[in-house]
């Protein structure tokens, strides 16, 4: 039984009926998870709906563009709040409902390239995911002897919708701003989300064994190196 959940109902409704399809039983409950009484209502429900539930993946965000100087109260509240503290209740309400029952469990973060320091025009955001990368460490510590596994994933540029919404907003790439991107870039591609998937899916797995506590950078530039002679960072 899987269960997702998203602020999009009909897009929610639209992958739940595609991953049926497919052969696993899956339901959309809505969420807003930058909201506290949605993160518990979400746990709540979704120990009801499957019976047994092991698994977490956090990967909501917000990741719209701000620097230090010209953040604001609501651009910074925005971040946190889904970025951090929405998966910090999440993991709670999980870890909670696993101790009850004396099961083991496996939490992954998405979290970004960012939590090492990112762009200058990605302030709140590079401090939300640096966040959650300190909590996806102190929630493996906290319950490694309760056999719960948290883990992080470090993503890099990836093709997403939002990411082209945001190309569109703030960079006038239009409708070729894709090719471009890919172009420059090492591997001559962007992540892909199908790819992370398969990766959340080891770590989430016993296949990861005792993993626990790790922060995968997924990405094809390497953290601390100078940029590359043709301008990849």
């Amino acid at each position: 039984m899987i269960v997702i959940s998203g602020r999009d109902r009909a897009k929610g409704e639209l992958a739940a009926a595609s991953i049926t399809a497919l052969g696993a039983r899956c339901v959309f409950l809505p969420a807003d998870v930058s909201k506290l009484d949605d993160c518990a209502r979400l746990i709540a429900q979704a120990v009801d709906f499957a019976d047994g539930l092991n698994s977490l993946v956090n990967s909501a965000a917000v990741t719209t563009r701000s620097s230090l100087l010209n953040t604001t109260r609501a651009q910074w509240a925005e971040h946190i709040n889904t970025n951090a503290r929405g998966p910090f209740f999440l993991m709670q309400g999980f870890v909670k409902h696993l101790k009850e029952g004396g099961r083991p469990g496996s939490i992954v973060n998405i979290l970004s390239v960012a939590s090492h320091c990112g762009r200058s025009w990605l302030a709140p955001y590079a401090a939300s995911k640096a966040a959650l990368a300190a909590l996806t460490k102190n929630v493996a510590h906290a319950h490694r002897c309760d056999r719960i596994r948290c883990n992080g994933i470090n993503v890099g540029w990836m093709e997403t919708p939002g990411e082209a919404r945001i190309q569109e907003t703030y960079n006038e790439g239009g409708d070729s701003w894709l090719e471009a991107a890919e172009r420059r870039l090492p591997m001559g591609q962007l992540a892909k989300p199908e790819q992370l998937a398969d990766l959340v899916a080891y770590l989430l797995s016993p296949l990861s064994g005792i993993v626990t506590g790790s922060l995968i950078d997924y990405d094809q530039n390497i953290v601390g190196a100078p940029c590359d002679s043709e301008g990849a960072v």
